[in-house]
């Protein structure tokens, strides 16, 4: 998984409350899709934009990840470039578009597990899921660091 950050918790939490809020959601449209909606948070890029950007080459967004390169030019490539160096991964993204990551899936509640990826509901509660694992990674880092500096502070009073 992508190095957990606060701005990363933050693009998933707002994608998760817009879809929830209501906007449009489609799964088959590129730019209103699990994908297409997390592009949107990271690019401030319309659905149409991105969805127009995803027409130069074949595929859904799994397909477009796996034919991703970053020096072809091809507009929706720019896109996955933000995605990329904003922190997300191609891997976390491919899974996204099927709900699928096994360490997100894990962290669902158990009458959860098998989630329709092109549900909505379930889209939001595994990027609510995905948020709050990378919380948990944040918070555990933080400790450790803490840990870390006590435990550095006391060998030097010794």
């Amino acid at each position: 998984m992508a190095q957990a950050s606060i701005e990363l918790v933050q693009a998933l939490k707002e994608t998760a409350l817009r879809l929830a809020a209501g906007q449009s959601y489609q799964w088959g449209h590129m730019g209103s899709c699990n994908c297409g909606h997390l592009a949107q948070t990271v690019t401030q890029y319309s659905k149409g934009k991105i969805h127009g950007a995803a027409m130069w080459r074949y595929g859904d967004w799994r397909e477009q990840l796996r034919d991703y390169c970053p020096h072809s030019g091809l507009p929706l490539d720019q896109i996955i470039d933000q995605m990329l160096d904003f922190g997300f991964t191609t891997n976390e993204l491919t899974h996204l578009e099927r709900l699928s990551h096994p360490r997100i899936v894990a962290k669902l509640p158990a009458d959860k597990k098998h989630l329709v990826y092109n549900n909505r509901d379930d889209v939001v509660l595994y990027l609510n899921t995905w948020a709050a694992l990378l919380e948990d990674e944040i918070v555990a880092n933080i400790s450790v660091k803490a840990e870390k500096e006590t435990t550095g502070a006391l060998a030097t009073v010794s």
